[in-house]
């Protein structure tokens, strides 16, 4: 589905050069984005989208994408895609009706499992004889499973192991290599699955072996069974939103002086500002904390270029519906199905007594950078992954990717998170009101 005019996005899902084209804010005076954050924090804050100016005026704020998310990219890896339902209304096809299909027959599959967890050991060894031996399947296995010493000096496993072929994480693109994927643990696999493709990702079938186990809904006790219905194309997709987000970091280096006749360097004390920029695909949130400071963080959050509040606490969750059920809602926020196109923020610890959890249509784009009177420096975590500390000048941008993890379920999207809902999170439990009897109800 093509998005409405200047969305960003293209008919085939693929994000177009957007970042190219010079971006103003609603007050700025045209300047492009490597100058906008300066030119922001140069002026009086505004607090609120009502300072802006007036509709009609000469500094009309105009939109460069649609509020609507991105259309998301319906083929998953090399050989799967969603099966298209011919009533789709719109090319917008209901979440109830996405069901997994197969191009061709699939070959190869990633197995993930939980690192230093030896009750998985055993449930590793099993699926991987079953899927080389008895499927014929290409199994994927990251460098470093195999070095666990249980693994490494298991005699009887070493035949099966030579038919692994191997990757290692930031090295190896096994991007277009993989036809879908097997998480043996708990969420952290997931998430971890997400992390290793920033483009098309396979269909995920995640096991519940770990934890909690709100993202892993397959029991592991009748595998076989489950994946052969996968392997055929016969299972229901959820189609979990991720975020886009691009880091821009500001590098000071000072400028190289001048030699002169006795040797000695002369210099103005001037410094060079180069540009460094980043990106992540997030599954679950991007938090922006205090980081070991005991000062509260002060960062500007900017909505489509408008600046709509300081965030003065412990920091700021941005997350995903998939993510509103981590974090976020350990923060007070509400847990959103992950159907729903939405971006979640939620402050953490804000000193405020009005600061509540918001939803934002999942089409904007919000730019966190800390403000211009900010005590000390915040940092920032994308799922708990890479951190990294973040200065004046610095910018993270967010919106909603294209790219989605199409993560299989065990019955439908609705009942799947229900029952994690009440089995994991143990969602409005509560000992029952008992009834009246007939002489109490006379009162």
């Amino acid at each position: 589905m093509e998005s409405s005019k200047g969305g960003g996005w293209s008919k085939g899902g693929q994000e177009s050069a957007m970042d190219a084209v010079p971006y103003c804010c609603a007050a700025c005076d045209g300047g492009e984005v490597p100058g906008r954050g300066h030119a922001i924090r140069g002026r009086p804050k505004a607090r609120s989208l009502s300072a802006a100016p007036a509709l009609g005026s000469c500094t009309d704020f105009r939109r460069t994408q649609s509020l609507h998310g991105p259309s998301p990219v319906t083929t998953f890896g090399p050989k799967a895609c969603m099966l298209q339902n011919p009533k789709a209304v719109m090319h917008i096809q209901d979440p109830a009706s996405q069901r997994l299909t197969w191009n061709k027959p699939p070959k190869s599959v990633l197995v993930i499992k939980k690192i230093r967890d030896a009750s998985l050991l055993q449930p590793f060894k099993e699926l991987c004889i079953f899927l080389t031996e008895v499927k014929g399947m290409i199994v994927y296995v990251e460098r470093k499973v195999l070095e666990d010493p249980a693994i490494a000096g298991d005699e009887s496993f070493v035949a099966v192991k030579k038919k692994f072929c191997t990757f290692r994480e930031d090295f190896d693109d096994i991007s277009d290599q993989v036809d879908f994927i097997i998480c043996l643990g708990g969420d952290g696999t997931l998430l971890y699955a997400s992390s290793l493709f920033q483009e098309s990702v396979p269909p995920v079938m995640a096991f519940h072996l770990g934890s909690l186990g709100f993202l892993t809904p397959f029991n592991f006790d009748t595998y076989q069974s489950q994946v052969t219905q996968i392997i055929e194309g016969n299972a229901a997709i959820v189609l979990r939103s991720r975020l886009k987000v691009k880091v821009v970091k500001e590098c000071r280096e000072k400028k190289q002086g001048v030699v002169d006749d006795k040797g000695l360097i002369l210099t103005n004390g001037d410094t060079d500002t180069a540009r460094r920029a980043m990106q992540y695909q997030v599954l679950n949130e991007v938090v922006v904390d205090r980081g070991p400071s005991s000062y509260l963080s002060n960062v500007d959050l900017f909505l489509d270029g408008h600046l709509i509040t300081t965030v003065q606490g412990d920091g700021v969750i941005v997350s995903t519906p998939t993510g509103s059920t981590a974090y976020a809602v350990a923060a007070g926020a509400s847990m959103i199905h992950p159907n729903v196109p939405a971006i979640m923020i939620t402050p953490i610890c804000p000193h405020s007594l009005s600061f509540r959890p918001i939803v934002v249509p999942a089409g904007v784009e919000l730019k966190i950078m800390l403000s211009r009177d900010a005590r000390n420096t915040a940092w920032v975590s994308f799922d708990g992954r890479k951190r990294q500390e973040v200065c004046h000048g610095d910018s993270i941008t967010i919106t909603t990717s294209c790219f989605p993890v199409p993560s299989i379920c065990f019955r439908d999207p609705v009942n799947d998170w229900f029952e994690s809902l009440a089995q994991c999170l143990h969602w409005n439990v509560r000992k029952k009101q008992n009834h009246l009897s007939s002489e109490e109800e006379e009162f």
